[in-house]
């Protein structure tokens, strides 16, 4: 599915002369302006799947806000802007081919590790609360206690309850399950599968971060799959080979000057794979 057709970065020329106007040559406040220009993006021609990459500071994740920021597409975490963030949003153009449906949304490593400090918090509070149950497990297990009217049922309860059972069932039983139950990776996984809408435009700012490589082939599989059976159009910043290798995408390299590439062998991050594995090719194969 196409949503989004083609967005139109401002360009050297304006963004030249919106600095002229500004009466500056540079200076950080001015951001996004002069970010983009240096990596060439002036136009993305979209496919179902794009991939932007590039090095760190070439401008994947500046691209990817300025559009979500035109589109008005739903997210959860704050990013990096200036007080001219809006004019530069402004100056761009966008054609879309269809809609963008309403649960749209942009994703980034921010999202994901505000889900793990939630999740965090969350356990910190349980454990909290098991030391709590822990003590009174043992003051209940030792106590004298008669009953006097029926208000004191509840506390009997718990008497007999402490009583009936080991201390781990007991404070099980009273606390609930932990929410620890998978680890960072996994629950950075289950994080894309649920946040991805069917039939929507999603846009991923390195969602390999936090990921092991076979849950990394785990979300490509993910994201191949929500492409082709559920409507989903994708553009992706990336730099795992995993992603890079997904069937049909179009690649921008912003490392050379917004070239598409043929292939994604091609990318400098892959071939130091390759190449890495190709020197130890006889340690794996001695196995």
């Amino acid at each position: 599915m196409l949503y989004l057709s083609t967005f139109t970065f401002p360009g050297e020329e304006a963004e030249t002369d919106f600095m002229f106007n500004l009466k500056t040559t540079y200076d950080q406040s001015v951001y996004p302006y002069r970010i983009l220009p240096k990596a060439g993006l002036d136009e993305i021609v979209f496919r179902p799947v794009t991939i932007l990459y590039g090095g760190n500071g070439s401008g994947k994740s500046t691209a990817l806000n300025v559009i979500a920021e035109k589109l008005g597409l739903k997210r959860n975490s704050a990013y990096n802007r200036s007080r001219f963030f809006e004019s530069f949003v402004n100056r761009c153009q966008v054609t879309l081919e269809e809609a963008v449906p309403p649960e749209s949304r942009i994703i980034t490593s921010d999202d994901v590790f505000d889900m793990m400090l939630d999740i965090r918090s969350i356990n910190e509070g349980i454990d909290r609360k098991r030391e709590k149950l822990a003590e009174e497990y043992y003051e209940l297990k030792r106590e004298r206690f008669r009953i006097s009217s029926l208000d004191d049922l509840e506390h009997l309860r718990r008497i007999t309850d402490a009583r009936k059972k080991t201390r781990s069932r007991f404070i099980e039983g009273e606390s609930g399950k932990t929410v620890r139950e998978r680890s960072n990776g996994e629950s950075a996984l289950m994080f894309f599968q649920t946040k991805i809408e069917p039939d929507t435009l999603c846009l991923l700012d390195e969602p390999e971060n936090s990921l092991s490589p076979e849950n990394q082939m785990i979300l490509s599989d993910f994201l191949t799959d929500s492409v082709r059976y559920c409507g989903n159009q994708l553009v992706i910043s990336t730099h795992s080979p995993f992603l890079l290798a997904f069937p049909g995408a179009k690649i921008i390299n912003l490392d050379d000057g917004s070239r598409v590439v043929d292939s994604w062998t091609e990318l400098k991050n892959p071939r130091v794979y390759y190449d890495f594995f190709k020197k130890h090719a006889d340690e794996f194969e001695g196995n």
